[in-house]
């Protein structure tokens, strides 16, 4: 494995971590904005500021992370995404802002506040992944030129960028719905459990339908990352994903909560990976290549090294702020 492709798999850990950890941050926010009003509504947004409460912020240290790896390691690549996808970027920048500030003021802002600031974050949860969804799109579909000259508007609003958008709203809404129903459950509150764990398999049932289009628009608008995912080693990759997501389906249906996050949580890092599998050996599939994109050596080898410190550094700290959060001593 060259360093370039090492740096690319480094990136592609990023995504994962924030796809999975970020995805069930923005997929809590597209429930309290479902959740509507009155009583039932006060617990289920009392449930979710209790969950994603301690770490909402720490999750978006993985969108940091991607973002310098990609502009450090690979500038070409970089340039082109940001110069060709600046309007769903910027779309998304601003729902990350956007909700950030309306979960911290609803609970600063009391009062007349307080409604407006909850559906502010609602509303941005719920877009902010469908503008990062339509920004894999346009890259799937090659509709990113590794010269950066790409249609600004047309590139990501096409078939296949708008059904990825909804996807990552649903598969979002979806791992959030299953973490929550794991945290109410450990609360002892078997309605919100019920609540979410009906919720969870409403939107598995939504996203299995929008995969099924995915799969037309890859077909139709990307047949590099098709032919990828319908081979090896893709295609095993595919299959784990949907024998993780049966999994978990199973232990929805019969109320277990053990081992539910694992399957939900397989089921979404396979098929991310399943994605990088289909485009390798492309960042910008057919226009740029890992190897191509990649800077100076000297400077991969720099990221691998850092990288390898974060590990050693940071990592062992988040895993204590998540363990700390799951047994409510942040509190």
């Amino acid at each position: 494995m060259s360093t370039a492709d090492l740096c690319a798999v480094i990136l592609w850990l990023g995504v994962t971590l924030y796809a999975i950890f970020g995805g069930a941050d923005f997929g809590a926010g597209v429930w309290d904005l479902l959740s509507g009003r009155g009583g039932r509504a006060e617990k289920v947004r009392a449930q979710i500021d209790r969950s994603i409460g301690p770490v909402w912020e720490a999750n978006h240290v993985w969108l940091i992370f991607v973002l310098v790896v990609l502009w450090t390691a690979f500038p070409r690549g970089f340039s082109a995404i940001m110069t060709t996808l600046y309007i769903p970027l910027a779309l998304a920048a601003l729902g990350i802002v956007l909700r950030g500030a309306g979960f911290a003021f609803r609970h600063a802002l009391p009062g007349p506040a307080q409604r407006p600031a909850t559906r502010v974050f609602g509303v941005a949860s719920l877009l902010t992944p469908f503008f990062m969804g339509t920004v894999v799109g346009a890259i799937a579909s090659g509709e990113v030129p590794a010269a950066g000259d790409g249609d600004p508007t047309g590139s990501w609003t096409g078939f296949l960028p708008l059904v990825t958008g909804a996807l990552f709203v649903l598969v979002a809404a979806y791992i959030a719905a299953v973490f929550l129903v794991r945290d109410s459950g450990a609360a002892g509150d078997d309605d919100l459990r019920d609540y979410f764990a009906r919720r969870a398999l409403i939107a598995a049932a939504v996203a299995g339908i929008g995969a099924v289009l995915g799969v037309i628009a890859l077909h139709q608008d990307a047949r590099f990352i098709y032919d990828g995912l319908t081979s090896w080693p893709g295609i095993a990759l595919v299959v784990l994903s949907g024998v993780c997501g049966l999994a978990a389906l199973g232990l929805l249906v019969t109320g277990r909560n053990r081992g539910l996050r694992v399957a939900a949580v397989g089921a979404g890092v396979t098929m991310i990976w399943g994605y990088f599998a289909a485009a390798f050996p492309y960042m910008l599939p057919t226009s740029l290549k890992i190897s191509d994109a990649a800077g100076a050596s000297a400077t991969l080898i720099e990221v691998i090294v850092v990288f390898g410190i974060a590990g050693l550094t940071c990592v062992p700290a988040l895993i204590l702020l998540y363990a700390l959060s799951q047994r409510s001593a942040l509190e």
